[in-house]
């Protein structure tokens, strides 16, 4: 595998302070490895790459994985939990599984939608080669008033390569997305892709203009609907990374850690010391930060 430039980032919420580029070779982990906790096999490494960056990998295995990387640099960038939704279960029985605050919560906000649309839930479903251009006209729009798009530069992708993908996938009916409209104006969309039953949640994004309605929470239960509907599938993967959104509607998940391992250097032993210095801080200051109530202000800055 080719090791590819991947920026080490200091960073609070979504703004990056700054970075260190490192030339790593990605290592990610499926849903599927993680359930079962598989150690990855590590390939080559290049002799100008400086290391591997792992996801997903149970936390449990780190330090195995740590003793296969045989010296080089272990160093744990990133706790979470890989959340994930039991699709075979049915709609019914997956939103009475649900808290009951959740689903109050989801059923005030869909008629609050459908209110300032005119009576009308106005989601439309794209799947073939064909919709997927519609789609990504559309979808691309709203990932640009973004905070991932503005922060971290990982919007809804509009180059070839992308493009190309998503064509491709659409032929094998590998793909399914999504747009909610609020009042005839676009303000969500969700992208997904299919292999093997497993439905990958790649892109998803809301309008701010639109953040009093919780358009992606709307959109994400109707989007469930319908691939419990549709049948065939076993799971719907959330990938890496922790979040609310992710919490409140998945039905299991998997405690995993991003790991990086990188050649014993002493540019790479530094970068791991002030990477690790950086991220206590950041922990105690969210510790902080929750003890005196300061969450609103804080996810403000963070944007």
């Amino acid at each position: 595998m080719t090791a590819t430039p991947l920026p080490l980032r200091f960073q609070v919420g979504a703004r990056t302070l700054m970075a260190v580029q490192r030339q790593l070779v990605r290592v990610p982990l499926s849903l599927e490895e993680a359930m079962e906790g598989r150690l990855p096999v590590l390939p080559p490494l290049d002799r100008t790459a400086h290391g591997y960056a792992i996801t997903s990998l149970p936390t449990d295995r780190r330090d195995a994985m740590a003793f296969a990387g045989g010296g080089m640099i272990a160093f744990v960038r990133q706790h979470y939990t890989r959340h994930f939704i039991d699709l075979t279960t049915g709609f019914d029985a997956y939103e009475a599984g649900l808290s009951a605050n959740t689903r109050s919560a989801m059923r005030r906000k869909a008629r609050k939608v459908t209110s300032v649309s005119g009576g009308v839930l106005d989601v439309r479903r794209f799947r073939s080669p064909d919709e997927m251009t519609r789609f990504h006209d559309v979808a691309r729009r709203i990932s640009l008033r973004t905070y991932q798009e503005r922060l971290l530069g990982s919007g809804l992708p509009d180059d070839e390569a992308f493009l190309r993908a998503m064509y491709s996938l659409a032929a094998a009916d590998s793909v399914r997305a999504w747009l909610l409209y609020v009042a005839g104006e676009p303000a969500a969309f969700l992208y997904v892709t299919v292999q093997h039953g497993v439905v990958r949640y790649d892109h998803v994004g809301h309008d701010p203009a639109f953040n009093d309605l919780s358009p992606g929470g709307v959109l994400q239960m109707e989007a469930l609907r319908d691939l419990f509907a549709e049948g065939g599938l076993t799971r719907f993967d959330f990938t890496e990374g922790d979040g609310q959104h992710k919490r409140q509607f998945a039905t299991g998940g998997v405690a995993c850690i991003d790991m990086l391992l990188l050649r014993a250097s002493l540019v790479n032993r530094l970068t791991t010391v002030a990477l690790g210095g950086f991220d206590r801080t950041m922990a105690l200051g969210k510790r902080v930060t929750n003890r005196l109530g300061l969450q609103k202000i804080a996810r403000r800055l963070r944007r």
